[in-house]
């Protein structure tokens, strides 16, 4: 048997309980049912402990250094699942960390490396695409807010009052819908390209930057690629980046991509556009940012980045934007990196697959979801996100070969498709209306039932081999 002590130092519940708190009921269910046992204290105070069980102590409550230092800075846990609570340095997991989201820049424990996850004796693993559609649903929000620029709130307000006559009054405030406009995305990840596929529901021109063996897929899915990060931003009348940090650079003690949203692809958009970093706060040059509030090629920025209170003191990688707003607040939207961690489902699901996850490392020394070096003793599982993010993987195509209705299905819609277009195409000019006269409307029906399924069954996106 084995037995384990995991810290959890994030809410692993958003919704409120009847108690008035976040409600962690599901995951300490989840917990149990798999054998483990959830305890409401820290260890100290949780008394004798089954030797043979995981046991997970919960402490939502942890956020400073000082606080995480007296819990765990002695080793006395052997895990932590965690959201967005920054693991010091110093705090020590001998057997791993998950980080319940994308990014892994606030897992900063020398068990493994720090948040690159490069080295060290423990494995650390994230939960990607877990938030990717909550992420991608409120950077839309924040361009929908501000685009079209219909201002909504007067206009509620004058009517409201019986102040407006929409015969004379309306022809004062003119806007321009979303459709058309071209919309630049950096970054073809999980969270990127599931804004990119908003961003073209609204009808947007998509151009997306990335690395160059995803430009297939890119441009398979109805996107227009680009080379380049200034190639993207050209033009665009809204901007948003979705890259992560890369790795850390110990000697210049930054990260890679600090910073590359800087003058040279902020003076390339559109006067007036809006830029959206939902990403990681350091991605974005704060002084450029200012130059282009400045100059009015940026007319609105939405930015949801940490920002953390210790006493009197404020950090984070928010913290230089604060600086932006006396001049150009009402240009601005700040958030306390609140996009996906706010959302309940979002939140417990992750949540659960960190449990999932963690009880995969410790008791069969399988790692899902790896991040950086792979430690001695350990076997690396690949990736595993939730149906319909990042794309189309052998699995999920086996797992729909195996079921015999659906890929009956599949193969009868695609077949009615291809034949009907092969007739067109062995018809002469003459003889064409009559043949889409009589199978227009099976082919119809039979394209948009296919399109049915494919969303059904998330057959989109790049394709991997790999076992996720």
């Amino acid at each position: 048997m084995t037995s384990a002590n995991i810290l959890i130092c994030d809410f692993v519940g958003l919704r409120f309980g009847a108690d008035g708190n976040p409600d962690h009921s599901e995951v300490k269910a989840y917990i149990e049912a798999k054998g483990g046992v959830f305890h409401q204290t820290g260890i100290a105070e949780a008394g004798p402990l089954d030797p043979d069980r995981l046991h997970f102590f919960y402490l939502p409550q942890l956020s400073t250094r000082d606080e995480l230092l007296a819990e765990a800075g002695d080793g006395r846990y052997d895990a932590v699942i965690a959201a967005a609570t920054f693991i010091p340095a110093e705090t020590r997991f001998r057997l791993g960390g998950v980080r319940i989201g994308a990014g892994t820049g606030n897992m900063g424990s020398a068990s493994w490396g720090g948040g690159s996850g490069e080295g060290g004796e423990a494995p650390l693993m994230n939960t990607p695409g877990i938030n990717s559609r909550a992420t991608a649903q409120m950077a839309m929000k924040a361009l929908l807010k501000v685009r079209p620029d219909l201002p909504v709130d007067r206009l509620n307000a004058l009517v409201a009052g019986g102040q407006f006559d929409t015969g004379k009054d309306l022809r004062h405030y003119p806007t321009e819908k979303l459709e058309g406009k071209r919309l630049a995305v950096i970054g073809y990840g999980n969270i990127g390209r599931e804004f990119a596929r908003l961003g073209q529901a609204f009808g947007m021109r998509v151009t997306i930057h990335a690395r160059s063996r995803h430009r297939k897929w890119i441009e398979a899915e109805g996107f227009d690629y680009a080379q380049t990060m200034e190639d993207a931003a050209r033009g665009a009348d809204a901007l948003s980046v979705h890259l992560g940090l890369g790795p850390f650079d110990a000697g210049q003690q930054r990260y890679a991509n600090a910073g590359l949203i800087g003058d040279e692809v902020l003076s390339l958009l559109n006067h007036g556009a809006v830029l959206i970093n939902y990403d990681r706060g350091e991605l974005v040059d704060v002084a450029a940012l200012e130059r282009a509030l400045a100059s009015g090629r940026v007319s609105h920025a939405a930015i949801d980045a940490d920002l953390f209170k210790d006493g009197s003191t404020l950090s984070g990688p928010m913290l230089p934007y604060l600086r932006l707003v006396e001049a150009y607040g009402q240009r601005l939207e700040l958030l306390p990196h609140a996009a996906a961690d706010t959302d309940h489902p979002s939140r417990v699901a992750g949540a659960k697959q960190a449990v999932d996850q963690i009880y995969a490392a410790i008791v069969e020394h399988r790692v899902h979801n790896l991040k950086g070096s792979l430690p001695p003793g350990f076997l690396d599982m690949g990736a595993k996100v939730p149906p319909g993010i990042g794309g189309i993987t052998s699995r999920h195509l086996a797992a729909l070969a195996a079921d015999q209705a659906v890929a009956a299905d599949l193969a009868r819609s695609s077949g009615l498709i291809a034949a009907f277009w092969e007739r067109i195409l062995a018809a002469s000019e003459q003889e064409r209306p009559a043949l889409i006269a009589s199978g227009g409307e099976a082919f119809a029906e039979a394209a948009n039932h296919l399109s049915t399924l494919m969303r059904r069954h998330h057959l989109s996106g790049p394709f991997t081999s790999g076992s996720s």
